[in-house]
């Protein structure tokens, strides 16, 4: 399954699509985790079991008190074993459903969640990766069985409401490949725009209905098509003004957007509030490298192949250490 990116603007991009095999992720692989201390938590946590028909022995229950957007290294050390201690082979994906907490010291939860928590990155937030993600853009289509890794994604609840309306976006978004249009958008400030060498040409995938378009722009307001938006600033406007089909990606390079609930810069969870189905962010300054976030072309080749949105997302950034992956996982809009 290919797709080939290296196309002049305009020309049609060609994807090879296989007749059986590809990704084929099941509800038994996902172990759906939530906080006792937060009825909201539970209640979500309930409801994704059945529209996803996660079997109910899936379910791990966990507390955490307060709901602190940091967890210190010691105490994520004993959740983590009490997690794995419930988890089993057939595991392939974890979903968090809660918003907070959304970080291990400097490191996000979902990669310390499947990676283990990296206190070397914590020496000096902005250094390069030393235990880079195995899984990225690669052939794998069971990560724990292949690299040890279960794919996790923080799937947010400040309310029950604005939860079932994210999962059922996502399930929305199944086998549904609307005629919709990637946007990639290299915006006026270049630190932030350290991945744009990454982005596809214009162009058109056929075969998905896709339409992409390599811009050079702060911003796109008014359009009512997008699957992918990604950009770099510290803050995105128009967003109440673009309408996103369900199972759109959609983030921002900045320093802190996976700060979920702070103010410095706009938090990864507007996109999902915007209609978006799952966003990724920066939990500490991670300084601009373009492997601490996602890869546009690996993203959208994956996700075109028909990878769920936490496959894909997962694929697509080399350095995740300080990342957080938040949204619905399992949205596959271009799954066969």
């Amino acid at each position: 399954m290919l797709v080939s990116l290296g196309v002049q603007a305009g020309e049609a991009i060609s994807l090879r699509v296989p007749t059986k095999g590809g990704y084929s992720l099941q509800p038994e692989n996902v172990a759906v985790i939530v906080n006792t201390d937060n009825e909201e938590s539970v209640k979500a946590g309930e409801y994704y079991l059945q529209v996803r028909r996660i079997p109910a022995a899936n379910l791990i229950r966990v507390s955490i008190p307060g709901s602190p957007k940091k967890l210190s290294a010691q105490y994520f050390s004993q959740l983590k074993q009490e997690v794995d201690a419930q988890l089993e082979a057939r595991h392939q994906v974890i979903v968090m459903m809660w918003t907070a907490p959304y970080a291990v010291e400097c490191n996000s939860i979902t990669s310390a969640m499947t990676m283990g928590f990296d206190p070397e990155q914590c020496a000096n937030s902005c250094a390069p990766a030393k235990h880079p993600n195995r899984y990225f853009n690669s052939s794998s289509l069971r990560p724990y069985a292949d690299l040890g890794y279960r794919l996790s994604m923080l799937l947010p609840v400040q309310s029950f409401e604005e939860a079932k309306t994210l999962i059922d976006r996502g399930l929305a978004s199944d086998y549904s490949a609307p005629a919709a249009t990637a946007y990639f958008l290299t915006t006026s400030d270049k630190n932030r725009s350290s991945r744009a060498m990454f982005f596809p040409p214009s162009g058109r995938v056929a075969q998905r209905f896709l339409e992409i378009k390599n811009l050079k722009a702060d911003s796109i307001r008014d359009v009512q098509d997008v699957m992918i938006y990604q950009t770099g600033l510290v803050t995105v406007p128009y967003l109440d003004t673009i309408k996103f089909f369900p199972g759109a990606l959609a983030d921002h390079l900045t320093s802190a957007g996976g700060d979920l609930l702070g103010s410095g810069q706009m938090s990864s969870l507007r996109w999902l509030e915007a209609g978006a189905t799952a966003s990724y962010g920066a939990v500490s300054e991670p300084c601009n490298y373009w492997q601490k976030f996602p890869n546009s072309a690996v993203l959208l080749k994956h996700y075109l192949m028909g990878a769920s949105a936490v496959e894909a997302y997962w694929k697509s950034v080399a350095w995740p250490v300080q990342g957080v992956f938040v949204g619905e996982p399992l949205a596959s809009p271009y799954k066969r």
